[in-house]
């Protein structure tokens, strides 16, 4: 028994960064609390002494703010981070090295007896608020993110996003990172998508453009050298930087913005002009 509370402090340091010691761990942390009441509420279920297992565990429901029916099988080193508002169903089986944080439902869709709740494999990560409703199988190692609602089986290894959730495959990037972060510098911004782990759809997609903005200028500098060896003068031209975008508001004037009313050096009938 103290092997296994050893083993939820220790996994508690690994997972959050705020803890300072050991003692203030075990005294002060409500997912902790919640999950030493259950190993004892779930014994006294398997004693079939159930009426005793669901008053303890509402005990610990309104001490620490987490519901954890005593039917439900926890595995080793599981940790609740934040924790309030956590509920788990009774036919919820949770493998080792799970993580869950506040507002997290591992709930039923039916009323029917029998196993109606999710199953986790290993290593599995469950961000802020989201429900993972039925009896279905969260593959080991999957992310899923803040808020979503999962209904489906989820493959290993995969993030899970949005409402319903949906798989996020993160693709390697088809270019190294040092070339995106160059074209990002040249454009004067600091893509935070350039990062090759981030499972973020925002992520992927900046990752996705700054890939074909690549493309592009290294067509348009083979283009400008090969009308350099035609004989054509073209002016070398600095791209400038995008800094903040300012906006100088003056009383009583119009603001005039160059490039949106008028484009200079264009025919009338290209500048938008009549």
């Amino acid at each position: 028994m103290f092997e296994r509370i050893k083993e939820d402090i220790q996994c508690v340091f690994e997972r959050d960064p705020a803890a300072r010691t050991a003692f203030e761990v075990l005294t002060t942390y409500p997912g902790i609390h919640a999950v030493l009441f259950h190993r004892l509420s779930h014994r006294l279920w398997n004693m079939r002494l159930k009426w005793l297992a669901r008053m303890l565990s509402n005990l610990a429901r309104l001490f620490t703010g987490i519901e954890i029916h005593p039917g439900a099988t926890i595995g080793r080193r599981f940790f609740i981070d934040h924790g309030m508002g956590v509920v788990i169903g009774e036919t919820t089986e949770i493998g080792d090295d799970c993580t869950l944080y506040h507002g997290v439902t591992l709930g039923g869709t039916t009323w029917d007896k029998g196993k109606r709740h999710p199953t986790l494999g290993r290593d599995v990560v469950i961000g802020a608020g989201a429900k993972v409703l039925g009896p279905i199988m969260i593959n080991d190692g999957v992310r899923i993110g803040s808020n979503a609602v999962v209904l489906k089986d989820v493959p290993e290894g995969t993030t899970v996003v949005g409402v319903p959730g949906r798989v996020v495959t993160i693709k390697p990037p088809a270019e190294p990172d040092s070339r995106r972060q160059a074209i990002a510098r040249k454009m004067g911004f600091d893509a935070y998508g350039a990062t090759r782990d981030m499972p973020d759809p925002v992520a992927t997609a900046i990752n996705g453009i700054l890939d074909h903005m690549h493309i592009m200028d290294e067509r348009l500098e083979q283009m400008c050298r090969e009308l350099r060896s035609h004989g054509v003068d073209l002016a070398e031209i600095r791209m400038p930087d995008l800094g903040p975008c300012e906006l100088n508001h003056v009383e009583d004037k119009e603001i005039h913005v160059p490039g949106e009313s008028d484009a200079p050096g264009l025919p009338d009938n290209l500048s938008g002009k009549s």
